[in-house]
């Protein structure tokens, strides 16, 4: 008996003391003083390795402990703070990328007096606070900012470790990226609206990502001096998302260059005070006669969707269908045109919103209700690559070659086949677009041609901008002007276009996304010579959500 006491004594003096309900353990060594309180997340007890019948040890497997996390989370924390990189490396689940970065942390990022600071852990995720200072060529500044590390098992080992992503050495850090301190090599750019005034992102919050993308494209040709700064710069896979360097802080200031862009400070403006009346939205306005953005705005600051978004973009790509559909001449807008309930194609059944039908309507009537089915019953009659030629052709989509002076995604309408083909139709299936291509789809509409948007004339730099190989016959487009006039004085966007007078033409969309409650609402319109389009995601309906916001920019007149 007095054996079996004495193991158990010895058991117990490995656990954490419990105060207070919490776990209070020791994070020893130089680096982290003090406790730190674990909650009840995880399994709160150590359990001692075991062995299988054939001798060889168990891989420990279920949850992690407290005291596991806490122990490989002091382990890597404390390495990094004392330099030990390759210590910090092997708790992680990629020390070969963990110790590339940390190291560059010290060489490349020139950051030196680390202090790392664990916060309150949520299960398994543990925040900490970093600070440190940054020193180049005689000139410091201090760093200070927050990130967050998630403590994993190894699936082979059984051991706690660091689940590694760069982001956990710096939150802005995309995997690839790295951590650069010198003299920059884009200097600055003074970015101005087309009446002069400076850009700033204290005036316009949204145009974080433009400067960015500005200064990149245009710092060493717009004659300025580059200072010293400590930065992200992107990696490959960051490149192919067309996201710019970072600057996080700089050291010293260079001399910025001045870059005059098309933006119209009132229109933006306005832009950016209209999103801020929807979280997760985004605005586009063009001048159909010329391509020029005159404003560009997103709710989310931190990924530039208007411009770089890639999203389904529902029934507004029934604009594009429609000038096929017409061309080829399966459709007519005073003519008759089935709205069935159902159609079935290649295996999927597809319906109306509300299963609604229209019997003996015309096909202007289908296109300002949206009736899906009148476009997808025409699918049989369409070649697979149909819509991927008119969208190119005619609308200067999915070319991926628009040269805007900032990183744009220019929409995507694949090849596809049967009930995805389908579905491309009323833009759902592989079709992806942002509010600058649908913006750019009813500028085409209103002046009969398509002009790629540019947010900084190509006289600049003298770059080529994208131009469509055809254009619509002056039937097909008055037929689509027909259309796009209806639905904005009857249709789905009726409600929305309320005192937007003129020559004015628009369309709604609503997106499903899985996983999604609610779909991704949209809204393109035109107003004599201006065109917008907008995307709230998660809104529901487009003429309620999206529609709005487009039309309370083009009530402010061309």
């Amino acid at each position: 008996m007095g054996k079996r006491r004495r193991v158990a004594e010895r058991r117990r003096t490995h656990r954490p003391a419990v105060i207070g309900g919490m776990v209070a353990v020791v994070v020893g060594g130089a680096s982290f003083a003090g406790y730190v309180l674990y909650g009840g997340g995880a399994v709160a007890e150590d359990r001692t390795s075991s062995t299988a019948a054939d001798g060889k040890p168990k891989v420990k497997t279920g949850p992690l402990s407290a005291t596991e996390v806490t122990t490989a989370t002091r382990t890597f924390l404390t390495s990094w703070q004392q330099g030990k990189v390759a210590e910090a490396a092997a708790v992680t689940s990629d020390t070969e990328a963990a110790t590339k970065l940390l190291t560059g942390y010290a060489k490349d990022a020139h950051l030196k007096d680390v202090t790392l600071t664990p916060g309150t852990p949520t299960g398994a995720k543990v925040p900490f606070a970093v600070k440190a200072t940054v020193s180049y060529k005689g000139t410091s500044k201090p760093l200070s900012y927050d990130s967050s590390l998630t403590v994993v098992r190894n699936t082979t080992t059984g051991k706690p470790q660091v689940d590694w992503h760069s982001a956990v050495v710096h939150p802005d850090l995309k995997d690839g990226d790295t951590l650069v301190t010198g003299e920059s090599g884009t200097p600055p750019v003074k970015a101005v609206d087309r009446d002069g005034g400076e850009i700033t992102t204290e005036k316009y919050p949204s145009l974080g990502s433009v400067l960015d993308g500005l200064r990149e494209k245009y710092g060493k040709k717009a004659g300025g001096k580059a200072g010293v700064e400590l930065q992200v710069v992107r990696g490959k896979e960051s490149k192919k998302d067309k996201l710019s360097d970072k600057t996080l802080l700089e050291l010293s200031k260079g001399t910025p260059g001045t870059v005059r862009t098309t933006l119209s400070p009132t229109l933006q403006a306005a832009a950016e005070a209209q999103v801020a009346k929807r979280a997760q939205s985004s605005v586009v306005v063009l001048r159909p006669s010329t391509g020029e953005i005159l404003a560009v705005a997103n709710a989310n600051k931190g990924f530039n969707v208007a411009f770089q978004g890639s999203l389904a973009p529902g029934s507004t790509m029934k604009v594009v269908t429609s000038s096929l559909l017409i061309e080829k001449g399966l459709a007519s807008a005073d003519k008759t045109h089935p709205c069935p309930k159902y159609f079935t194609y290649g295996g999927w059944k597809f319906q109306n919103d509300d299963k609604f039908s229209i019997k003996g309507g015309t096909f202007k009537a289908s296109f300002a209700r949206s009736c899906n089915t009148a476009f997808i019953s025409q699918a049989p009659k369409l070649d697979n690559d149909s819509l991927t030629k008119q969208a190119q052709q005619v609308f200067g989509l999915s070319m991926n070659n628009w040269a805007v002076g900032v990183p744009t995604f220019d929409g995507s309408v694949p090849v596809q086949s049967q009930a995805q083909m389908a579905a491309s139709l009323i833009g759902q299936g592989g079709v992806r677009m942002n509010p600058l291509n649908m913006a750019s789809v009813s500028a085409t509409v209103e002046s009969g041609v398509f002009r790629q948007p540019y947010l900084v004339s190509p006289d600049v730099d003298g770059r080529t901008l994208a131009k469509a190989s055809r254009t619509m016959s002056s039937g097909t487009l008055s037929q689509l002007r027909e259309l796009m006039a209806y639905t904005a004085a009857y249709g789905t966007a009726a409600e929305a276009m309320q005192g937007v007078y003129g020559n004015v033409g628009a369309k709604t969309g609503s997106a499903e996304v899985d996983g999604q409650k609610k779909p991704n609402g949209w809204f393109t319109a035109y107003r004599g010579d201006l065109a917008a389009a907008g995307v709230v995601q998660a809104g529901g309906h487009g003429g309620d959500t999206a529609g709005p916001i487009v039309a309370a920019l083009l009530k402010m007149g061309s």
